[in-house]
């Protein structure tokens, strides 16, 4: 996948250059080879830095990429009536966002729930990035001084929490390690410097990681060359979201497969992904820190680290049939065709919303239960459970 992007200019370049600085000595600190995760949360981590914590602006049309939330209050409405009669059905019941990203959702989702009667007691954000806190703290000045009062940011989870805890694309920020099948032996993938210059080197996988690839290549069938990822902290991070919920659900939204897609013998270059300027491409080294890196999600791995944390498994669907079924139509209908610029917005933001070339088929919504009695809306029509 090529890049052709409006090049980076000065500063942006010298704030790139400082993290290459960085990791060159991560690189030599770890004896000339540093596996993929490692390099990767360096990337989009290191404090002033990294991608999410530099203070630059990732998201929306001046960025490198449109998340559903900053494509007006369309989503956060529809999430809104989903998760209002949770919020209505468990006392001092809360909302817990990981990952605001903009703040843009925190705004719109208070905002819709006030409408409908279903404030939560609390709203919290779990963030790591303190660019990230400042730049949502200023979304959220905005709001009523009710509204605002309710939102807070937390270091770590909390313990028995009652209500939502809800993230929209930050599973696939989660750092991967990267591997090579080939010959029937299998090769971690990391990061090497030479001439200065970033690069992929590989090593013989650890014994854990080896015995895991191979029987994933022998399930699935892996022939020739094959590249892939594996989230190693996957598993852990969604039981520890389960064992912090005592009641309510737990809803995720990313772009994804079930396990026997993830690893399909025809997707033989993995998922890694970079976004740049809103250009797709796979040059992972590309000014680091200047663009997003990610991988899609192996949504097979959460419904077992979930479920195992005794959570019920509600549901798995596309996000055009999750809004559907929380009500997209009628939030529409509740607009005024006579305002011409705002129908015409709404309609344009529903369709990028939707569209199976946009997000409707690619983002898919996976929910979970504990202590409920209620069915949650979202996930009627579609059933897409058994690809996991």
């Amino acid at each position: 996948m090529p890049i052709d992007p409006t090049p980076p200019d000065a500063e942006a370049r010298a704030l790139s250059a400082r993290l290459v600085e960085h990791v060159a000595g991560l690189i030599e600190q770890a004896g000339g080879f540093l596996p993929f995760d490692v390099y990767m949360d360096a990337a989009l981590y290191t404090p002033g830095l990294g991608y999410y914590s530099n203070g630059l602006t990732p998201f929306g049309e001046q960025g490198d990429f449109v998340t559903a939330p900053e494509s007006g209050d369309l989503f956060a409405r529809c999430l809104a009536r989903c998760i209002a009669p949770v919020l209505l059905k468990t006392d001092k019941s809360s909302v817990l966002e990981l990952g605001a990203g903009s703040g843009a959702l925190v705004v719109d989702l208070l905002l819709a729930l006030q409408r409908l009667d279903a404030l939560p007691e609390r709203y919290a954000i779990l963030e790591r990035s303190f660019a990230m806190r400042a730049m949502q703290k200023t979304q959220i000045s905005q709001l009523p001084d009710d509204l605002q009062s309710r939102v807070e940011w937390l270091d770590e989870l909390p313990c028995d929490w009652v209500g939502v805890i809800f993230g929209n694309e930050v599973v696939d920020a989660l750092p991967v390690k990267r591997f090579q099948y080939k010959e029937g032996k299998i090769r971690e993938l990391g990061v090497g410097m030479a001439a200065g210059e970033l690069q992929w080197q590989s090593i013989e996988a650890d014994v854990g990681d080896r015995e895991r690839m191979k029987a994933l290549s022998r399930q699935y069938g892996w022939e020739g060359d094959y590249k892939t990822e594996h989230c190693p902290a996957l598993a852990d991070w969604a039981g520890s979201l389960a064992a912090s919920l005592k009641q309510g659900v737990l809803l995720l939204v990313d772009y994804g497969y079930g396990r026997a897609e993830y690893y399909h013998p025809q997707r033989n270059m993995g998922t890694l992904l970079c976004h740049y300027q809103h250009q797709a491409h796979d040059n992972v080294f590309w000014y680091p820190g200047l663009q997003d890196i990610t991988a899609f999600v192996d949504f097979t791995s959460i419904v077992e680290a979930v479920t195992d944390a005794g959570m019920t498994f509600v549901g798995y669907t596309s996000q055009a049939r999750f809004l559907v079924d929380a009500g997209i139509d009628q939030v529409m209908s509740e607009a005024d065709p006579d305002e011409l610029p705002d129908f015409l917005k709404m309609t344009s933001d529903a369709k990028r919303l939707m569209l199976p070339g946009e997000m409707g088929d690619r983002f898919k919504v996976i929910g979970f239960s504990r202590n409920l009695d209620q069915q949650i809306p979202g996930f009627d029509s579609q059933d897409l459970r058994g690809r996991l």
